[in-house]
């Protein structure tokens, strides 16, 4: 069984950085990519970034490039989004992923374990 929890989530002010956190129980963390997703409301849920199980390969959607950045611990289990720059349209519900065999990272289907999510708000 896999579990991911997020945290770090809360209301920041347009420019303002927040780092996001997903723990993950599991004992082959080494083995999965990891991704970020987002859903907005009213809006389908989109791939923000993933990094594969080495952390050697990084993927950002072109939003969010320069100012957000996906990193693991594999020590700790962990996964960060560390987002600076924020922007009100990044508001929305956070949620890691994970899974194995990712051949497509920004589709969400390919991810068979999802956390709770974590709620971001960037006032304007």
């Amino acid at each position: 069984q896999v579990q991911l929890v997020e945290s770090g989530g809360g209301l920041v002010q347009t420019g303002g950085s927040l780092r996001l956190s997903c723990a993950v129980s599991a004992r082959t963390f080494s083995g999965y990519t990891m991704g970020w997703f987002r859903q907005a409301p009213g809006k389908e849920r989109e791939f923000v970034a993933a990094i594969n199980w080495s952390g050697g390969s990084i993927y950002n959607r072109d939003s969010v490039k320069g100012r957000f950045t996906i990193s693991r611990d594999s020590a700790k289990n962990t996964v960060y989004l560390q987002m600076n720059s924020l922007k009100p349209e990044d508001t929305a519900v956070y949620y890691c992923a994970a899974g194995g065999n990712i051949r497509i990272v920004g589709l969400s289907n390919q991810y068979a374990y999802w956390g709770q999510g974590t709620q971001v708000t960037v006032s304007s």
